[in-house]
């Protein structure tokens, strides 16, 4: 993956905050329930998950990346925190395809134009992995 074919929300170098919402929109999940999540997601679209992002550090979240308005048609789970259009703003940190994006990194690779995960598939693992909702 080059710098040339990534989305234009995408930075070219180091990582660089973007307002949920607008060119995305993204549900977080912490530390090892994300990469559980991740890994059922891989396993049923057989690897081609969509732009996810990791952190590195800290809560160790996972940031799934969804079209923009895709997480509103959802009520996520306890466990699952939605990014999208929202009376406050909320921002996600988008690291570079390539180079020293630390805490960051592209856990599936970074993404195309138009490439996202599918939000009804991710809604579905969370449910079954978080517990269901009333």
């Amino acid at each position: 993956m080059t710098s040339e074919n990534a989305p234009d929300w995408v930075p070219r170098a180091g990582l660089q905050l973007r307002l949920a919402g607008v060119h995305f929109d993204a549900v977080r999940v912490r530390g090892v329930r994300g990469e559980a999540v991740l890994h059922h997601l891989a396993a049923l679209t057989e690897g081609d998950v969509g732009p996810v992002v990791r952190e590195l550090s800290g809560g160790r979240w996972t940031y799934f990346l969804l079209a923009p308005g895709e997480s509103k048609r959802y009520v996520w789970p306890p466990g699952a925190a939605c990014f999208g259009p929202a009376p406050r703003d909320q921002y996600v940190g988008i690291p570079a395809p390539h180079g020293n994006t630390y805490p960051l990194s592209w856990r599936c690779g970074a993404p195309v134009a138009g490439d996202f995960v599918d939000a009804e598939l991710l809604h579905g693992v969370l449910l079954a992995q978080l517990g269901t909702q009333e």
